[in-house]
């Protein structure tokens, strides 16, 4: 799922589901309850017949992540799930990708709201000018910091050189 939604503008959310869930072949019935039950809990039930370029930009990230989720995946990789949300649907989102890797799916994302990714994810990478520099748990990062350095903020402007720019920054102020 990328982080800015692109889909067929001239869909029905309604549309757009049934179009995915036929694309792996689910039976007609079971496609029929997902959607459904999808609409709900997206909050996009009252513009399920509507199409999609009426939708916010919130609306539409809600559809394609509805999308990905049709066909119950193994594996989501997704790209800063959560732009563009209001924040009650931002907490639903992050509640949703935390039960699937609970029950076993393998949720990949991306984000630069390095507060998410603290509390969403089981291992982190870092990565600084297209390189990995770390990988590992919140508790793994925290002994490659310097003491003090609690937050994964912190610890990616250690280890990113971004430390010494907020100190000056501070010293400006």
């Amino acid at each position: 799922m990328p982080d800015t939604p692109n889909l067929y503008a001239k869909l029905t959310g309604r549309e757009l589901l049934r179009f995915v869930g036929d694309l792996y072949s689910l039976p007609r019935a079971q496609m029929a309850h997902r959607i459904d039950e999808l609409l709900r809990t997206f909050d996009l039930a009252d513009a399920a017949d509507e199409t999609l370029d009426s939708y916010s930009h919130g609306m539409q990230q809600k559809a394609s992540l509805a999308a990905a989720l049709m066909h119950d995946p193994k594996v989501l990789l997704l790209d800063e799930p959560t732009v563009g949300l209001d924040p009650k649907s931002a907490r639903l989102i992050k509640d949703i990708l935390r039960q699937m890797a609970d029950r076993g799916t393998a949720v990949m994302l991306s984000t630069h709201i390095l507060e998410i990714a603290e509390r969403m994810c089981d291992r982190i990478g870092i990565i600084n000018k297209g390189q990995l520099i770390a990988v590992g748990t919140m508790d793994q990062l925290r002994s490659l910091g310097k003491a003090g350095e609690t937050s994964l903020e912190d610890i990616f402007l250690g280890l990113t050189g971004g430390a010494e720019e907020a100190e000056i920054a501070e010293i400006l102020k």
